[in-house]
């Protein structure tokens, strides 16, 4: 059983930058791939960047690519979603994932965070 726990959401002005971090419980953190999603309100869940196990692969949806940023620290158990250039369309909860392998399918993940909100205003 893995926990993760997302922190790092809030209101910014579009143009700014947030950094969200999504910590795990485990030290088996470097055994799994770890994803981000978002859902904006009456909108379905959709994948925003994803890591590989060893960091050395990293995956983003087309429209956050040149401006989101994923990373993970292992000695920590944290991984990272750098969000610059925001805009008022990234508003949504944006939930962190852990799962075996690196997929942009939501069923690929087996444990998920509560989410935080991101809210960009124009």
């Amino acid at each position: 059983q893995v926990q993760v726990v997302e922190s790092g959401g809030g209101l910014v002005q579009a143009g700014g930058s947030l950094r969200l971090s999504c910590a795990a419980s485990r030290r088996t953190f470097s055994t799994y791939a770890m994803g981000w999603f978002r859902q904006a309100p009456g909108k379905e869940r959709e994948f925003v960047a994803g890591i590989s196990r060893s960091g050395g692969r990293r995956d983003y949806a087309d429209s956050v690519k040149g401006r989101f940023t994923i990373s993970r620290d292992s000695a920590k158990n944290t991984v990272y979603l750098q969000m610059n250039n925001l805009k008022p369309e990234d508003t949504a909860v944006y939930s962190c994932a852990a799962g075996l392998i690196l997929v942009v399918s939501s069923r690929g993940y087996d444990y998920w965070g509560q989410g935080t909100q991101v809210t960009v205003s124009s």
